[in-house]
C-alpha cells in the first residue's frame, strides 16, 4: 500500500509524527551529512557515486534536456538511489534503484534539494522544507513543493516506493524529487502492484539478487497541479536482470485506469518514452534472455494483474513471518520509545552543549581578538609618534641653526646701522651739546638778578595798589561827608 501524505490521524499519531520529524531533523542538524541528495555536476559521469544502480554503471540514455536534472539520492552519507528529475515539469522522469527488501512503511519526513532551486546554494543536501524559507532564493522556481499538493486532491506518489526499501534505504526515498502527483486510489494500487510485481514476480527469477536493476518512472503530461507541477499520463517500471542468464521485462499503468498493468519489452517501453531512449546497456539480455524465466515471469504478473496470489506457501510464511514482526513490534515498542527519548535527550545535550562551546568560543575569541586589535593600534600609534619625532628632529634642527644665522645677521645689521647713524651727527651740534653745561651755569646770576628784580617790582607794585585804594577810599568818604553833612551857621 502506497503512503498517504494526508492520513486521518489521531492526536496521538499526529503528536508521535510531530515527535518524529523533530527528532529526525535534530539529527540533521547536529549531525551534518546525515541525509543528504546532491545535484551532479555536468562534469561528472553519469550519476557520479550512483552509477552503481545502473547495470554496467551506465545510466540510461537519450534524456538530454537542458532542464534535467541528475539526483544522487544519499542518506547517512550512503548513495541509495539515483532520479533524473524534470525542473520544468517538476516531477521525476525514472528513479533507479535496487530492491533490497520488503519492509513496513516508516513515518514520513519529506525532504527538497535546495541546489535545484538555488544552484549557488551552500547547502549540499536535502533538508525539511520549512526550514528553507528564506534561505534559499527562487525556493520552488524548479521543483515541487509540499504546499502544491495541499487541498488539490493528490498525493505524494513515489516512483521508487518506501515498501521495496529497508531502514536508510527507505528513509532515502521520503523526497519530493522522488514524488509524483497522483490520486490516492492510484497512488495505492500503483504501491501494491509495484510491490507486489517486484516481490513475487522479479525478484524470485533473479538468480543473483544484487543484479536486479529497477527503473521506476512517469510520463509527464499537460495537466497541472495548481498550474505548476505536471500529472503523469502513465507510470511504467523496467526491470533488468544482469545476470548468466538475463532478462529485462517493462510494464505500464496508465493514469486512466487505475487497474491497467500492461507488460511489455523494454524496447517497446523506451517507444513510448522521448525519442532515442535507451534504458539499459546492450538492451540488458533482451536478444538472448531466457524464455522460460520470462514467461514464468509474465505469469506471475498476470496473477497479480487479475488478483491472485503467487507463491501460496511462500505467501503464507510471509504472513506468518509478518504476525510474527507485529507481535515482535508490540513488545518492542515500548522499548523503541524509551530509546528515541533517550536519543533525543542525547541530541538535545550535544545540541546545547555545541551552543555554549560556541559562546565562550566565540566570547574568548572576541576578547583576545579585541586586545589583538588594541595592542596593534597602540603599536602603531607609538611607532607613528616616534616617526614624526625622527622625521622631525633635522626639521628643527635646521630651523634653530636658520634661526641663529638670522639673528646674528640681525646684529650685524643693527650695528653697522648704529655705526652709520653715529657718523652722521653735525659736529656744531655735539658742541652746543658739549657747552650747555657751560651756558646753563652761568646763566645762573642772571637769572637769579632778574628774578630779584621781579620779586622788587612786585612788591613795589603791591605797596603802590594798596596805597592807591586807601587814597580812594578816603576820596570817596570825605566826598559823601561833604554832600550829605549840613554846614553849620556862621553864628554858631
Amino acid at each position: 500500500m502506497g503512503p498517504s501524505p494526508y492520513p486521518a490521524q489521531t492526536d496521538s499519531s499526529t503528536e508521535w509524527t510531530m515527535k518524529t520529524s523533530i527528532l529526525f531533523w535534530l539529527c540533521i542538524s547536529v549531525f551534518p551529512g546525515f541525509s543528504q541528495g546532491r545535484v551532479v555536476g555536468e562534469d561528472e559521469a553519469g550519476f557520479a557515486e550512483c552509477n552503481v544502480f545502473f547495470p554496467g554503471q551506465v545510466p540510461p540514455e537519450g534524456f538530454t534536456e537542458p532542464f534535467h536534472v541528475k539526483i544522487c539520492q544519499q542518506y547517512n552519507r550512503e548513495p541509495r538511489f539515483a532520479t533524473l528529475y524534470s525542473t520544468k515539469d517538476k516531477i521525476p522522469l525514472y528513479s533507479a534503484f535496487k530492491y533490497t527488501k520488503a519492509a513496513q512503511n516508516e513515518e514520513e519526513s519529506w525532504l527538497v534539494e535546495p541546489q535545484i532551486d538555488d544552484p549557488d546554494n551552500d547547502q549540499h543536501e536535502m533538508v525539511l522544507e520549512a526550514d528553507l524559507v528564506g534561505a534559499v532564493a527562487n525556493l520552488g522556481a524548479n521543483q515541487a513543493l509540499t504546499s502544491d499538493y495541499v487541498g488539490s486532491g493528490y498525493e505524494r506518489g513515489l516512483l521508487n516506493p518506501s515498501l521495496l526499501n529497508e531502514e536508510d534505504f527507505q528513509m532515502a526515498t521520503y523526497t519530493l524529487t522522488n514524488a509524483v502527483p497522483l490520486s490516492p486510489s492510484l497512488s495505492k494500487t500503483w504501491h501494491r502492484d509495484i510491490g507486489r510485481v517486484v516481490e513475487q514476480a522479479l525478484a524470485p527469477h533473479c538468480s543473483k539478487k544484487d543484479h536486479l536493476y529497477l527503473l521506476a518512472g512517469a510520463i509527464p503530461s499537460s495537466v497541472r497541479v495548481k498550474g505548476k507541477v505536471s500529472v503523469p499520463e502513465a507510470l511504467w517500471l523496467a526491470a533488468c536482470c544482469d545476470a548468466a542468464e538475463g532478462w529485462s521485462l517493462g510494464l505500464v499503468k496508465k493514469i486512466s485506469d487505475e487497474n491497467s498493468l500492461a507488460d511489455l519489452t523494454v524496447g517497446e517501453l523506451e517507444k513510448q518514452l522521448l525519442a532515442g531512449v535507451d534504458l539499459f546497456k546492450g538492451n540488458c539480455g533482451e536478444d538472448t534472455k531466457n524464455k522460460e524465466k520470462v514467461e514464468a515471469i509474465l505469469q506471475a504478473v498476470g496473477q497479480i494483474r487479475s488478483g491472485g496470489q503467487v507463491g501460496t506457501n511462500e505467501n503464507q510464511e510471509s504472513k506468518e513471518s509478518g504476525l510474527v514482526r507485529k507481535v515482535v513490534g508490540i513488545i518492542a515498542t515500548p522499548f523503541i520509545k524509551l530509546l528515541e527519548l533517550l536519543i533525543y535527550l542525547f541530541v538535545e545535550l550535544v545540541k546545547y552543549t555545541f551552543y555554549f562551546l560556541w559562546l565562550v568560543i566565540k566570547r574568548v575569541g572576541s576578547t583576545v581578538l579585541d586586545g589583538v586589535y588594541s595592542l596593534w593600534n597602540g603599536v602603531v600609534s607609538y611607532l607613528k609618534a616616534i616617526s614624526m619625532v625622527l622625521i622631525g628632529i633635522p626639521y628643527d634642527l635646521g630651523r634653530v641653526v636658520t634661526n641663529i644665522f638670522l639673528g646674528f645677521l640681525e646684529i650685524v645689521q643693527d650695528v653697522a646701522f648704529l655705526t652709520y647713524r653715529i657718523l652722521r651727527i653735525p659736529v656744531g651740534f655735539v658742541l652746543h651739546l658739549a657747552a650747555f653745561p657751560y651756558y646753563s651755569i652761568c646763566a645762573i646770576p642772571s637769572v637769579l638778578k632778574d628774578l630779584a628784580a621781579g620779586i622788587g617790582g612786585t612788591f613795589s607794585l603791591a605797596v603802590d595798589a594798596t596805597a592807591t585804594l586807601l587814597h580812594g577810599f578816603y576820596y570817596v568818604a570825605s566826598h559823601i561827608a561833604k554832600r550829605f553833612v549840613p554846614k553849620g551857621s556862621s553864628g554858631d
